[in-house]
């Protein structure tokens, strides 16, 4: 277990490694090295306050119009069917905005305050409001450009519209141009969600936290990020794969899963970033 009390960089650029010693600025929150077994400990932690604080039926009323507008459009005609897969990937560049409310609870439980669902509501009361809408907007835009991007291979690498169900599995599964396209589409996901991981996995909880600023979030987060990679890359495989189980089958399992990935954030956070004295 890292020594938690221990930054590793003070108000100068002498205690921070190359890059990170690049992006600090004076004022930023200081950053700590920790260790994988910190990361296990933060999603335990999660997973009590999912227990504590259920909301998986706010994200059930969520998840279900989603699924049904899909499988609505489905009736109707295929040409849905090449985002499906690329939208349920996009869950992991919008969560970290989608679960501010998250933190906002597991923040009230850690100060001992008998948190509740409804409570939730309460970061947007919080002084870093305007900074987080700010990246949540940042976020959804990324999202947008994945979705635009990700049909734009679809288009190139595959070229003709699926005519059916079976017809689209044929084209992804069982053919040339399928597997190239499995290969470059996860292949540039995988790209938009490093970048997400590595800019917001202390950004939106740090901003519910405190009033630090956008800009001072986001490269807190790099920090964070450069300074502890093995830990980080850990987390990232931890929420790719809990979203990979949430969204079998039909989304449904994210009801649990985005919430206990919400509450797990905060006490990552809580891990990577020194709390002012």
């Amino acid at each position: 277990m890292a020594n938690l009390d221990r930054p590793t960089n003070t108000h100068s650029d002498l205690d921070l490694r190359w890059p990170a010693s690049a992006i600090w600025r004076d004022g930023d929150p200081n950053v700590r090295l920790i260790t994988t077994s910190d990361v296990w400990a933060a999603l335990a932690q999660g997973i009590d306050d999912f227990r504590a604080m259920p909301t998986h039926y706010f994200f059930a009323i969520a998840i279900y119009p989603i699924v049904g507008i899909i499988l609505f459009r489905l009736l109707f005609g295929y040409q849905l069917l090449p985002l499906i897969y690329p939208m349920a990937a996009g869950f992991a560049l919008l969560g970290p905005f989608v679960a501010i409310g998250l933190y906002e609870m597991s923040r009230q439980r850690e100060l001992g305050v008998d948190a509740s669902p409804a409570q939730a509501l309460d970061v947007l009361r919080r002084p870093g409001i305007d900074s987080i809408l700010t990246l949540g907007m940042a976020l959804g835009l990324l999202f947008v450009a994945w979705l635009y991007i990700a049909n734009m291979m679809y288009v190139q690498i595959v070229g003709t519209e699926p005519t059916s169900l079976s017809d689209f599995f044929r084209q992804v599964t069982g053919s040339g141009e399928g597997a190239r396209l499995m290969i470059v589409g996860n292949l540039v996901g995988f790209l938009f969600a490093l970048f997400v991981l590595v800019t917001t996995v202390v950004s939106f909880p740090l901003l519910v936290d405190r009033d630090v600023g956008a800009g001072a979030a986001v490269r807190t987060s790099i920090r964070a990020s450069l300074e502890n990679p093995i830990p980080i890359a850990l987390w990232g495989l931890i929420v790719a794969f809990g979203l990979l189980l949430g969204a079998l089958p039909f989304l449904f399992g994210l009801a649990i899963v985005l919430p206990v990935l919400g509450h797990a954030t905060w006490h990552l956070y809580r891990k990577l970033v020194v709390t002012p004295s």
